[in-house]
């Protein structure tokens, strides 16, 4: 099926600012981008690269004054939900691939080594793999109250004992704890639309979950949702959501609006429609 999805930010600056921004869908995973375009106005200088974690970062400067970063796309997803394996094993520390090893230490948000001991009284007695990933989300989705439209970034252990946030402070919570249990677990986010599903009572906004590595290779779990769902597009991955920040700006420019969709489109729709 295709979906349209993107975004447009307008930020108001006093001085010229640096800014990058990392709101374009990754050319791997489930998806093929059919077509994208991004726009800048006013037009700027603008150079894309890709960062560490394989995520596509645009650097530019917002130039004083009003200015709109605009990026939309579409793209081809495959219709299939989110895979379950219940019989996906947990690997051994010890045979994990090596890039896999930095996803099983502590991050600036996902403090897994404060929440070590909390981590092995809730899970421990749980199946290793798949079923104790499972018992994670579960966890934290009936333990977390969603709070939309929160601000602010927490992280794990304040969302631990506060019990409430968005999708962001769901992820970084169950990330935290699968690294305690020696499970490695990155973050990511991307764009998502309620395709299969009643549509929210909300604006369409990002959405965040993670993916742990089970036998030989990552899945997605989605601890706010808790169920599998059609059409995930992944804009970035990372230790936690510092990686993958939507845009960042090195000055003083204020974010006056943002805007983001995601849908499910006809078959043969353009950029242009």
């Amino acid at each position: 099926m295709l979906c349209r999805v993107g975004c447009e930010f307008i930020y108001e600056a006093p001085a010229p600012t640096p800014a990058i921004a990392q709101v374009f869908v990754r050319p791997d995973g489930d998806h093929r981008i059919v077509a994208e375009r991004r726009g800048l106005e006013p037009e700027a200088a603008f150079r894309e690269f890709c960062d560490g974690f394989g995520n596509r970062v645009g650097r530019f400067v917002v130039p004083e004054g009003t200015f709109t970063l605009r990026y939309d796309a579409l793209v081809e997803v495959s219709g299939e939900p989110d895979p379950v394996v219940p019989e996906a094993p947990q690997t051994p520390v010890e045979e994990l691939p090596d890039e896999a090893l930095r996803f099983v230490l502590p991050s600036r948000y996902c403090q897994s080594d404060r929440l070590l001991s909390v981590a092995w009284d809730l899970f421990g007695e749980t199946e290793p793999g798949w079923a104790r990933v499972q018992a994670v989300c579960d966890w934290v989705h009936d333990n977390l109250t969603f709070m939309h439209g929160s601000v602010g970034l927490a992280d794990a252990v304040e969302v631990y004992l506060q019990r409430r946030g968005v999708c962001r402070d769901f992820a970084h919570l169950a990330v935290t704890f699968c690294r305690a249990l020696n499970i490695p677990a990155r973050y990511g986010f991307g764009y998502m639309g309620d395709i299969g599903v009643p549509p929210m009572d909300a604006p369409m906004d990002f959405h965040a979950w993670f993916e742990v590595f089970l036998g030989e290779r990552w899945y997605t779990f989605d601890c706010h949702h808790n169920t599998p769902r059609i059409g995930r597009i992944f804009v970035g991955r990372g230790r936690d959501a510092v990686d993958v920040a939507m845009l960042t700006t090195f000055g003083a420019a204020a974010l006056q609006r943002m805007t983001v969709w995601a849908d499910e489109v006809p078959e043969g729709t353009t950029l242009d429609d």
